[in-house]
């Protein structure tokens, strides 16, 4: 009798067993297909060792003794078997009580909650979440990614910087990962990812209306620009697989004008604003800017285009990113309370004005070119594409001389080569561009080509007055707004403060040239005279006469160097024509200043500062060329 009590014991201890594991798992029988899964989310919710076994059958446990078959069924320790009418009632309790207390618990219950572990988890169901991704799983993707999301709301990272930074970090890789895998999702159901949906609604035919009107010229001659670079245009979106559409988007743009300007200094076929075109690779320096170079500028507008569908998935949004920034459009996302990617035109409605007109400006003008008759258009067949050949060319020359010698058009050569932003090639190896079938000539005709010397600019320096504006100063010294703030580093031509030390590009007309070129042109053997104007010094006249303040005191008798504005000099010329012999040209180094080349040479820093018409505020820049003694 007692055999069978014992056998009968057993028997139950197993059902309980079996029950309390099934209903610990939640997640289907044991021996799933991801057993590590079901350990994790035991472990969490009622702290078991990791390592027990999770697959014993019943058979196996009767071989053990109770309190090991506790131990290893994934349910944590039992207590003491209860009276048999109540075992079920006392397990269930037991079940949802929480976790068990004692050593092994608190121990467990402690690592849990730990914020490291924590986060460390969270980032692998981001991983796993990329996983579901990649096989088409979205539904699962998506639920990995609301399980870390969950787990970071657990993660206490108060006070702990590095663990702040890491929650963070997790954070912008679920978010990120979210819009992915919804915008594929949208791809994946309208199924053409080369295609940019041409709709027709009441904010298109408003445009379609504008280009009917009064915006008329403008579409129809920016039609006939396209046929020059519009053939180059498509076969590189060819090349990188994006929509062909896309070859119209510079006519929205600049209306295919090489060298159009916004208000927002973004420049060329493309529209790059500097820093953009910068970042996609497109160089800007004194002499090139290569956005107004139709190939590079080109590559650089479908490497934008393409990292900028990886972002958004759809291409309206694109469209719009492209004219008002990805991470303005992101914002207008995260902001708003409906899910954009279902309707680009909900997002639509919260743009700028400009950028809310460039979706369906673009869509109206794709309209009117497929389909020119149904909406009153005859579109002239477009100009002829441009073909080139290269030729380098290692010496600075003014593209002028060059269409000159070729016997072409000024205008074909500057189109060809939009990038030079003075029409002259830079002063070192330059890929130029000349028409088809004229390498050969300008490879022949190169050496009688005359090289181009840059003019010298010379510049006076003036302290702002009350009152004086940019405007008046550069009436008054006969150059321009610009130049002034290009000058001085200006960025606003309204903002000058009283006492401010300008530089003033004069172009030529400066008071130091006029008067250096009426000393070049006396006789330099008679002593001269000069009546002092406003704004000039002993220092200014020694240098425009080619002499020394010194020399300028000895002559008139002076024991001060002020002077007044009606004070009659007497100045000789100073034209020292052995002050450049033994000379040779120098290349200014990175990290070169005026004493260190004048120390390094020989040289007195006086002389070098003279024989390069420099000043001790002068500024000396890498690859600049000046003149050191030889010896």
């Amino acid at each position: 009798m007692s055999s069978y009590l014992k056998e009968g014991l057993l028997i139950g201890m197993c059902c309980l067993i079996s029950a309390c594991s099934s209903t610990g798992h939640q997640s289907g029988p044991v021996g799933s297909a991801d057993p590590s899964r079901e350990v994790s989310e035991t472990t969490r919710s009622v702290g078991v060792d990791k390592a027990a076994p999770s697959n014993l059958t019943p058979a196996d446990l009767g071989a053990l003794s109770a309190e090991d078959a506790a131990k290893n069924s994934g349910v944590g320790r039992l207590k003491p078997v209860p009276a048999p009418g109540n075992m079920v009632s006392s397990s269930l309790a037991d079940m949802t009580s929480g976790p068990r207390l004692g050593q092994e618990g608190e121990m467990q219950e402690e690592i849990t909650k730990d914020p490291q572990m924590i986060l460390d988890e969270a980032l692998e169901f981001c991983e796993a979440s990329r996983d579901f991704w990649s096989k088409g799983d979205f539904d699962n993707a998506i639920a990995s990614l609301d399980e870390a999301y969950s787990l970071l709301l657990e993660a206490d990272t108060k006070e702990r910087p590095r663990l702040i930074q890491q929650k963070e970090e997790i954070r912008f890789v679920i978010c990120k990962r979210m819009l992915e895998i919804y915008a594929s999702q949208r791809t994946a159901v309208n199924g053409n990812h080369n295609a940019i949906p041409t709709v027709m609604n009441e904010h298109v035919e408003k445009e379609i209306k504008r280009f009917q009107g009064p915006e008329r010229r403008f579409l129809l001659e920016s039609y006939e620009r396209a046929g020059r670079f519009r053939p180059f245009i498509l076969q590189a979106l060819k090349d990188a697989g994006i929509p062909e559409e896309l070859s119209w988007l510079p006519l929205i743009e600049s209306g295919f004008k090489v060298r159009a300007l916004s208000r927002a200094r973004a420049l060329g076929l493309w529209q790059f604003i500097p820093s953009t075109g910068y970042k996609f690779g497109l160089t800007r320096d004194r002499w090139v800017d290569e956005r107004m170079d139709v190939s590079k500028s080109t590559h650089a507008a479908i490497a934008y285009l393409k990292e900028l569908h990886n972002i958004f998935g759809d291409w309206s949004t694109v469209l719009a990113a492209y004219n008002c920034g990805e991470f303005r459009v992101l914002r207008l996302i995260r902001n708003q309370n409906i899910n954009y990617l279902d309707d680009f035109w909900d997002l639509f409605r919260q743009l700028p004005y400009e950028t809310a007109r460039y979706v369906p400006r673009f869509l109206a003008a794709l309209h009117i070119i497929n389909n020119p008759e149904k909406f009153g258009f005859e579109l002239d067949a477009p100009a002829e594409p441009l073909r080139y050949e290269v030729v380098e060319v290692s010496k600075q020359v003014r593209l002028a001389d060059v269409a000159q010698s070729l016997g072409v058009s000024k205008t074909e050569m500057q189109l060809l080569n939009a990038e030079l932003r003075y029409k002259v090639t830079p002063p070192k190896a330059y890929e130029l561009k000349v028409p088809e079938g004229k390498r050969s000539t300008l490879v022949a005709k190169l050496d009688e080509i005359p090289a181009y010397v840059p003019p010298r600019t010379y510049y006076t320096h003036h302290r702002v007055r009350r009152g004086e504006t940019l405007s008046h100063l550069a009436d008054r010294y006969h150059t321009s707004i610009r130049a002034i703030m290009d000058a001085n580093n200006l960025r606003r031509a309204n903002y000058v403060r009283v006492g401010q030390r300008l530089k003033i590009p004069a172009r030529g007309k400066s008071r130091t040239y006029v008067l250096a070129r009426q000393a070049a042109e006396a006789d330099s053997s008679k002593p001269l005279r000069h009546r002092v104007k406003r704004g000039e010094s002993l220092w200014l006249l020694a240098r425009a006469y080619n002499t020394n303040i010194r020399e300028i005191m000895r002559l008139n008798n002076m024991t001060s160097t002020r002077l007044h504005v009606g004070q009659v000099l007497v100045v000789r010329q100073g034209v020292d024509e052995t002050a450049l012999e033994g000379t040779r040209s120098y290349q200014v180094k990175k990290g070169d200043s005026p004493y260190r080349i004048a120390t390094l040479h020989n040289m007195e820093l006086e002389r070098f500062l003279r024989i390069n018409q420099l000043t001790p505020r002068s500024k000396i820049y890498p690859g600049q060329t000046l003149l050191v003694d030889a010896k």
